[in-house]
């Protein structure tokens, strides 16, 4: 009776001890491949003309001729909406978004306008300016697809 009895006690910690590995894996977080970021660097800066962002803009074509009354009316909503964190040219609490569209593509930089939380948690680049920004991230200032079609109009000119 004590060899059966021992005999289930063993088998019992066996399976117990089995499960509890089975546990351990079940419960461990799947390692995820961590994506690797390719990008150019033109003065220390990312320049990446190939990611479109997050956001609905995932194509714009932009006419070689800039349309002058479209970038005034960009200048307006920036000057109104954007001024406070990003001058013109020189960096302030944002960066400037003077030559933008020599390091990002347009439809990256209208998607940031228009949708900076979902930028920020899952592009890879704005990911990397919120730290550069000292973590101050891109308020969203309400701005409809037309505004920020205007907006890079103006920046176009810059």
């Amino acid at each position: 009776m004590k060899k059966f009895a021992l005999t289930i006690l063993l088998l019992s910690f066996l399976v117990s001890c089995g499960d509890s590995e089975k546990k351990k894996d079940s419960n461990a977080k799947p390692k995820t491949e961590k994506k690797e970021v390719k990008y150019d660097k033109v003065d220390g800066v990312a320049v990446d003309m190939d990611n479109k962002g997050v956001g609905p803009i995932e194509s714009i074509d932009l006419p070689d001729e800039i349309d002058q009354d479209l970038a005034a009316k960009g200048k307006e909503i920036y000057d109104i909406n954007c001024l406070a964190c990003h001058k013109p040219e020189e960096r302030f609490i944002g960066p400037a978004p003077k030559g933008v569209l020599d390091r990002r593509a347009p439809e990256w930089v209208m998607n940031m306008i228009l949708n900076p939380e979902r930028m920020v948690k899952e592009d890879p680049i704005a990911k990397q300016l919120l730290i550069e920004y000292n973590g101050s991230p891109m308020a969203n200032q309400g701005i409809t697809e037309d505004e920020a079609r205007a907006i890079l109009e103006y920046f176009r000119t810059l």
